[in-house]
């Protein structure tokens, strides 16, 4: 077959532009222009052999060999314009007209040529057109009526008379009928087989899309049932594609996200619009997942046929792609805490600044006016003012190393930094040695301290030093947000394993939104409403610190003006449950602000 290599070449260049772009509709042109250009060529080339042994011959010889130009013109006009039902219109009409000369000049309606009017709507269903078979089957109609006519009008000579004058021709019509009808058969197979191949190559290429592609694809009736879903659902819920059919899909989407799974359906089927929506939807535990859990999808369908009549098949039915977003979600939702956290640092930082302003900002003018009114030659002052100021200069130094103390040790516990030295001790005697240490201060605010210590406590293994901090930070508070009359209760006693110490209030109280913050580094309830007690915010937090690194607990209840009660319970040993401290924290950054804005505040007073 090597020498008909060239002759498709040339067949395949003829095949207009706009045809090469798709394969079938490629071998559809091929298939109409092989059998017109080869036959008719073929034809022609056999016309001289036929004129030396049939002589000079009639019209009607030279009119027949006349139109197997007539093909090859289609073919050309093909060729040229890529009109392919027109194309096929012309070779019905001409070969009809063939015919219907022939048959008038052989007998009419009995000749052998009228026959071969069935041809031409056979030719004509390798369009694949209804309009085209249409228009050949209504040109072979009114072709055969026409020869009924003149043979029933006896307008015609005889057949038999017509036959033996034209015997050669007919039987050169024949010959050439049957290579016809030949090359047609064998356009239709290479049409048939290519259309076959093309089928299979475009359903291989489908099912090997739909094995390795992720995303799923399903189609959806007109009620939102799943006509068909794609392998690839069995890997993303973890069920065979059987169970997700019909409703199955709707019954593993999430209870609260099932009127947008349907709206967004519904909308695309009614409004001929694409939609997106993003939905839970319960996934079935499998070899990868021990439990089953609802993931994420994100869901892009559209009409199945935007162009369809409502009144066909297929009509309202919508396409849909869905794609696993849960690694996206999650990365939302983490940057949604970040971002949250990055606010709450922010405000944090804002908060400290505006505390720390107070805080750094008195006792530091306190000791700059004094101190230069101590070193001012000109200014004579008494003995006795002399020593108030230095007292003073005294009571804001010390007040201001208490802040800086207690943001260095902050800084320290959040960065992991701060170290405790456990050893045996007494609570009781503690106890009692703080709440003397305080009862000058609680005197001058009239308030009343009261203790209440279990007998026959154990000795317990913690830091003393932390331990009386704790104390002293809570009896502070305590004396600070409670007004004169008021009463301060610390109890110290033993839940099983553990040391409770708790110090009860009747001050002013905290309220509900509040306490969940309580602890929080620099933030203090009562900002939220005055600014009449001073301090940092930080003792509450120290303390929450401290506790954690005994590995022990805080717990806090309070009421607006009806008082608070603080409760720490620490382990007996704290050497047998102290959590190990993580360095890699979040609060590392803003500790190393907290300080960076004090030393700049600090600068900034002196």
């Amino acid at each position: 077959m090597s020498f008909l290599t060239p002759v498709w070449n040339y067949v395949d260049a003829l095949v207009h532009p706009a045809a090469q772009q798709d394969a079938l509709t490629a071998a559809r042109h091929r298939a109409f222009i092989a059998p017109r250009l080869v036959g008719g060529l073929a034809a022609l080339a056999t016309f001289p052999v036929y004129i030396a042994f049939r002589g000079v011959p009639s019209m009607l010889e030279v009119g027949v060999f006349g139109w197997l130009v007539a093909p090859i013109l289609i073919a050309y006009f093909l060729s040229r314009t890529g009109r392919y039902e027109s194309a096929h219109i012309l070779s019905s009409l001409s070969l009809t007209g063939l015919v219907t000369a022939v048959a008038l000049c052989n007998g009419g309606i009995g000749s052998f040529a009228a026959t071969w009017l069935v041809v031409v709507p056979l030719e004509a269903a390798l369009s694949a057109s209804r309009r085209v078979v249409a228009l050949a089957s209504t040109f072979a109609l009114v072709a055969a009526g026409l020869l009924l006519v003149r043979s029933a009008a006896d307008l015609l000579p005889p057949a038999a008379t017509a036959a033996n004058e034209h015997g050669a021709l007919a039987a050169l019509g024949i010959v050439s009928a049957a290579l016809y009808a030949t090359g047609l058969a064998l356009g239709a197979e290479t049409l048939a087989r290519t259309s076959s191949w093309l089928l299979y190559a475009e359903e291989d290429r489908y099912r090997l899309l739909a094995r390795n592609m992720t995303d799923v694809i399903t189609r959806h009736g007109r009620n939102g049932a799943v006509l068909f879903v794609s392998p690839a659902a069995e890997s993303m819920f973890g069920v065979g594609v059987n169970e997700l059919s019909g409703h199955g899909m709707f019954d593993r989407v999430h209870v609260a996200d099932r009127p947008a799974f349907l709206t967004a359906l519904a909308d695309a089927a009614a409004q001929g619009e694409a939609r997106s929506v993003e939905f839970r939807i319960r996934r079935e535990a499998d070899a990868n997942h021990h439990a089953g859990r609802f993931v994420w999808i994100e869901m892009r369908c559209r009409p199945l046929d935007q162009t369809a009549d409502k009144s066909k098949a297929g009509a309202g039915e919508v396409v849909a792609v869905l794609r696993d977003v849960s690694e996206r979600k999650v990365t939302e939702q983490a940057i949604e805490i970040a971002r949250a956290e990055q606010e709450r640092a922010s405000a944090s930082k804002s908060r400290f600044l505006a505390t720390m302003s107070h805080e750094l900002r008195t006792p530091l003018n306190a000791i700059i006016g004094f101190s230069e009114m101590l070193t001012n030659d000109g200014l004579v002052v008494q003995p006795a003012r002399r020593l108030e100021y230095a007292r003073l200069i005294n009571e804001s130094g010390h007040h201001l190393l208490s802040v800086v103390n207690g943001i260095l040790d902050m800084s320290k516990m959040e960065t992991g930094n701060f170290e405790i030295t456990p050893e045996p001790f007494a609570p009781a005697p503690a106890t009692v040695s703080c709440c003397d240490l305080l009862a000058l201060k609680a005197r001058d605010a009239g308030v009343e301290i009261k203790t209440w210590i279990a007998p026959e406590l154990p000795e317990i293994v913690g830091d003393r030093r932390a331990f009386n901090q704790i104390l002293i930070n809570l009896i502070s508070n305590a004396i600070k947000f409670t007004p004169r009359g008021g009463r301060i209760t610390v109890s110290v006693q033993c839940e099983g394993a553990r040391l409770a110490v708790a110090v009860e209030d009747t001050g002013v109280g905290i309220g509900e939104a509040d306490l969940p913050r309580l602890g929080e580094a620099f933030f203090q309830a009562r900002a939220n409403y005055d600014r009449r007690h001073d301090g940092s915010g930080l003792g509450l937090s120290i303390v929450k610190g401290l506790v954690k690194l005994h590995g022990g607990d805080i717990d806090i209840r309070s009421r607006l003006g009806e008082g608070t009660r603080v409760t720490i319970r620490l382990p007996i040993d704290c050497e047998g449950g102290r959590p190990v401290a993580d360095p890699i924290r979040l609060v590392t950054e803003r500790a190393g602000e907290f300080v960076a804005a004090a030393n700049v505040l600090v600068k900034k007073s002196a």
